[in-house]
């Protein structure tokens, strides 16, 4: 079990261990060459999980689950979908959508039509282009995490991305 150490922009150095690397073989969308990331919890933001590049400090994508903020969602993976994901059948996958924050965050959105789905098990994950022409991929989703906080004040959007199977705890701040 070995210790890396990954440099970020966001949350200084990051260890994880060599099983917490999510290897991504063809990259994300407009990412091609990065090819390892790691799921960071973030302990001052009680809703986003980020996808950090260990390559480049700079890149992270804010994720989320799609359950979170949508009903019904449907991963409807296709059989070279599953091929690639190294999966017979879509059981032992996690899925989550990129969110883009514009400067105005009542303006978020997630990317519901093309998200990052990760076979848990060999820790190899793909951005999935879905065939759902209904899917946007820009869901507006302020208002519906809203809801979500009002009307279930004590349950917390999201539990640690570390209960998401794939994720590593950063350290709480100190004063």
């Amino acid at each position: 079990m070995a210790a890396i150490q990954i440099q970020t922009s966001r949350f200084g150095i990051v260890q994880c261990a060599e099983e917490d690397l999510i290897l991504f073989p063809e990259g994300i969308l407009g990412f091609a060459d990065l090819r390892r990331y790691v799921l960071v919890d973030d302990p001052s933001d009680e809703i986003f999980a980020w996808l950090q590049s260990c390559e480049i400090p700079q890149i992270a994508f804010p994720v989320l689950e799609p359950e979170l903020f949508t009903t019904n969602y449907q991963l409807n993976l296709t059989k070279h979908d599953l091929e690639s994901l190294e999966l017979k059948t879509a059981t032992g996958v996690r899925s989550f959508a990129i969110i883009t924050v514009p400067e105005d965050p009542t303006q978020m959105t997630a990317n519901l039509k093309a998200p990052v789905v990760i076979n848990v098990a060999k820790r190899m994950a793909r951005q999935i282009v879905l065939q759902d022409n209904n899917l946007a991929i820009r869901e507006p989703i302020f208002a519906k995490l809203q809801s979500r906080v009002v009307q279930n004040p004590q349950t917390p959007i999201k539990t640690q991305a570390s209960d998401w199977g794939v994720a590593v705890r950063l350290p709480e701040p100190t004063a």
